[in-house]
């Protein structure tokens, strides 16, 4: 993949709003890139499967929204893409079980090629998914993409001109803002049965190991095309134990304080 720094790359294909999501993908919406039937359904590729062994036993976002798409009614998974052939063969094994046909993709623009589909969903690293985003809008497809919405706040402004430009709909995974639960726990706290409140505070443990220190490069798993790993994010030596979830912990692949840094200084 030719080297480029992800501003310049964005720069280059941008100009994207945010209205509905998966559960509420609308068949057939203007601009959609085939003719759906009368009796049609949405049909939904999946990109980035993720790991299921990571430490701690987070990760896999991809693998976890599976079966909740399949929940969904009128919503059809039709492909999945990942650059790891091993997370691809794991996911794919279900669907041959159920004697169901799904396609499957180590490049994500092999995806966005196929017009028989309607809608992504993204559950990629962080660095990637502003371009994968953008791309989507461009080929004429719906967008599900995981938190955070983007590597950084310039990136999200890119996404959301796509997603207006080519007239998309792209939501963001912020399942709590959705939860009808939550929505029930607020509407009580807030009726003062409880009195008021002066102090909430939570706390989450989750055990993990630590990333340690890496001295020497990493040997990247054979069954991983790095290249297409790295995307808009610099092709540089593995410098860590595992090359899936550990990448939250660097700059180049995760941003979230990056964001955070640059809206506080707004």
């Amino acid at each position: 993949m030719k080297t480029i720094t992800r501003r310049k790359f964005l720069n280059s294909s941008i100009t994207a709003g945010l209205a509905l999501g998966m559960p509420r993908i609308v068949i057939g919406a203007e601009g959609s890139s085939r003719s759906p039937g009368s009796n049609d359904t949405v049909r939904v590729a999946v990109i980035g499967l993720g790991s299921t062994t990571a430490a701690g036993g987070v990760g896999g976002r991809g693998h976890q929204l599976i079966p909740r798409i399949r929940e969904v009614p009128g919503a059809k998974i039709v492909a999945l893409c990942d650059v790891d052939q091993a997370h691809l063969d794991r996911e794919a094994q279900p669907f041959k079980d159920r004697g169901e046909d799904v396609a499957t993709y180590r490049d994500l623009r092999g995806i966005l090629d196929d017009k028989t589909i309607d809608a992504v969903v993204i559950a990629l690293p962080n660095h990637w998914h502003a371009l994968a985003t953008v791309w989507a809008c461009q080929a004429g497809k719906d967008v599900y993409v995981e938190k955070p919405f983007s590597y950084n706040l310039w990136e999200g402004e890119q996404m959301v001109a796509a997603a207006r430009k080519y007239g998309r709909m792209v939501q963001v995974g912020t399942q709590n803002r959705s939860s009808t639960l939550l929505r029930q726990v607020f509407d009580y706290l807030r009726s003062g049965q409880i009195g008021s409140i002066r102090y909430a505070h939570a706390l989450v443990y989750r055990a993990r190991d630590g990333i340690g220190t890496i001295n020497k490069p990493t040997p990247v798993p054979d069954t991983v095309d790095y290249d297409l790993w790295c995307g808009p994010a610099p092709k540089t030596p593995l410098m860590r134990k595992q090359l899936h979830y550990e990448w939250h912990w660097f700059w180049a692949t995760d941003g979230l304080w990056d964001s955070i840094s640059r809206l506080r200084a707004r």
